[in-house]
């Protein structure tokens, strides 16, 4: 599992790049590590345009789930979108799921299941 960043420090943090551009470069980056990618997944945000951003490469993918959203139901219709992608194989949600704005974790999960 590969999790593909440009990132770059700004006042002393990383900071990643979530632009389109940015993700296609790291994924076509982590494509291109070791002798072969025929065992290499990748652990991908939802960014925009994430069609053309998925377009980019044969790898198989997984959604994250980011940093906990108050809006909860915007991040379940990009993660839907994002899941109906060929390449896209599954979720790996932790913070938003764990930590939802309603406080109710088997919501979440159930919500997130449903997805699939």
């Amino acid at each position: 599992m590969i999790e593909p960043f440009i990132s770059h420090r700004a006042d002393g943090r990383v900071h990643n790049e979530l632009t389109p551009e940015a993700m296609i470069r790291a994924m076509t980056v982590s494509a291109g590590l070791g002798t072969t990618s025929a065992y290499t997944w990748l652990k991908v945000p939802v960014v925009e345009d994430m069609e053309r951003v998925m377009s980019a490469t044969t790898l198989p993918a997984l959604i994250l789930g980011g940093e906990v959203s108050a809006d909860q139901d915007a991040a379940f219709v990009r993660w839907h979108q994002a899941l109906k992608l060929p390449t896209v194989k599954g979720l790996v949600i932790g913070r938003s799921l764990l930590y939802p704005p309603n406080g109710d974790v088997a919501e979440a999960v159930d919500a997130a299941v449903s997805l699939l």
